[in-house]
């Protein structure tokens, strides 16, 4: 999650210096089409990687191509190479609109994705449309949660080994390893003797409900969506994984929500089960603790704080 991400627009350059020359040569090989940069624009707002859109023409026909291309160090490739994959696995649903992604590499000592170039606009999304179309990208499932591969939510990456049962994935990869990486940071015994209370016993909120194993963006919060020009959803910046749907109707409501437009929307595609109001705060638990893993600071006691309403539900 990056809770600083915006889309606003730098100045313009010549892209005559590395690596975008590497870059252009390895759009020209992905495409089929000849491609000069001639001009790269720095989007600003973004906390961990540099992104710009470029601006190049075809040759010989001189077809104007436009991409969005993220940068990083160059041991950030396998956080791009997973991105470049769960972009690909939403986009194949046709489900919702995201940035199609065209290929990651290394240049110069940059780690780099390329993916469509997608014109937001200040509008934003329909909030209908969105919770419709949201709503179906979870109808997509596996026989397993977690994912082929660990992505990331700010610096600590998530861990994603593939498992049959949700109660295992969470108890260990989400709320059990976020605790884990919380008694490091110095969360207090507190926090770390409710949150393992909450671990051994939260599956009791799961007896009248087996969710099964859909595919979730895994950051969709308000920063990580928006509209293009005709007014159609897009979302992106995810780190996908497979999971029960609560868990990425959740976090659209952990800062600020969507809108009850929005989740009218979401419950006509997808129908939401009467224990999800609390569930939801165990699955939005996870994120304040990867919050205070990064940022430290109050996190620790509004996680405490969750934990209490959840151990207070489980009696």
């Amino acid at each position: 999650m990056v809770i600083c991400e915006t889309v606003s627009y730098g100045y313009i350059r010549k892209a005559s210096l590395k690596p975008w020359d590497s870059i252009s040569e390895n759009i020209q090989t992905c495409t089929g089409n000849d491609f000069v940069i001639d001009s790269q624009q720095s989007i600003g707002g973004g906390c961990i990687n540099e992104a710009y859109k470029i601006t190049g023409k075809t040759v010989p026909g001189k077809k104007v191509q436009t991409w969005f291309v993220k940068l990083n160090q160059a041991n950030g490739l396998e956080m791009f190479e997973a991105e470049h994959r769960g972009l690909q696995e939403m986009a194949d649903t046709n489900a919702i609109r995201v940035p199609n992604p065209l290929c990651s590499g290394i240049a110069e000592n940059k780690s780099y994705l390329i993916m469509e170039y997608i014109e937001l606009t200040s509008r934003g999304a329909d909030p209908l449309q969105l919770g419709q179309q949201f709503a179906a990208m979870p109808k997509v499932t596996k026989d397993q949660f977690g994912y082929v591969c660990e992505n990331t939510i700010g610096s600590p990456p998530p861990i994603n080994p593939p498992v049959k049962y949700c109660l295992t994935f969470w108890q260990k990869h989400r709320l059990g390893f976020q605790l884990q990486l919380a008694s490091r940071k110095g969360g207090g015994r507190n926090l770390q003797r409710k949150g393992e209370q909450l671990v051994c016993r939260f599956s009791a909120l799961f007896t009248n409900y087996q969710p099964k194993a859909s595919l979730l963006h895994g950051d969709q919060w308000g920063g990580n969506c928006s509209g293009d020009d005709e007014g159609n959803p897009v979302i992106y910046d995810p780190a996908v994984y497979y999971g029960d749907h609560e868990a990425d109707l959740a976090m659209t409501e952990l800062f600020g929500g969507f809108g009850g437009n929005f989740y009218s929307a979401y419950a006509e595609v997808f129908p939401v089960d009467a224990g999800y109001p609390v569930r939801k705060i165990l699955y939005n638990l996870y994120h304040i603790l990867n919050h205070f893993n990064l940022f430290g600071g109050g996190y620790a006691t509004q996680a405490e704080s969750m934990i209490d309403q959840l151990l207070a539900e489980l009696g």
